[in-house]
């Protein structure tokens, strides 16, 4: 009964240790921070999108607020009609939230837009990487790439000048 105690213990501070490792990685504090600081940028996008983009879109629509655009399956109680998206939910009416939706697809496109123009920003920021050194040189007689250390070549065995 001890020894295997003893093993699972073992087991257990094992996969500790190991998960240990695996949070304290510096890819898995950057993906934490980046999944953070996207939530509350989701948050803000939403604010966005919400209450100042579509109030404005609506009110061009002929004064509709899209969040209560809603398709009635179900009555609840009291029976409809509703005025809102928020009565139908209140009386337990069963309904199809397009109008929510809509704002929802809307967000996505921004925060899309977004992403794009920020990668696309950093890469233009980023330094081309210099290419590699060239490790071949043209035998000047046959043009077979050869070593650049090479003294004669290899295919042809002519002898290379120091300078070719």
């Amino acid at each position: 009964m001890t020894n295997q105690m003893g093993q699972t213990i073992g087991k257990v501070s094992g996969w500790v240790r190991d998960l240990k490792e695996f949070a304290l990685r510096g890819n898995v504090v950057d993906m934490a921070v980046g999944i953070i600081i996207g939530a509350a940028f989701g948050s803000i996008v939403r604010s966005l999108v919400d209450d100042v983009l579509m109030p404005p879109i609506g009110l061009l629509l002929g004064g509709f607020d899209f969040s209560n655009f809603y398709i009635l399956l179900k009555a609840g109680s009291p029976p409809g009609p509703y005025l809102s998206l928020a009565d139908a939910k209140a009386a337990g009416a069963v309904t199809i939230n397009y109008g929510v939706f809509l704002n929802t697809v809307i967000s996505f496109i921004i925060v899309a837009t977004v992403v794009f123009f920020l990668v696309r920003g950093v890469n233009r920021l980023r330094k081309q990487e210099a290419p590699p050194p060239p490790s071949t040189k043209e035998c000047p007689y046959c043009l077979s790439a050869i070593p650049i250390k090479a003294t004669r070549c290899a295919y042809c065995t002519s002898e290379l000048l120091t300078g070719s």
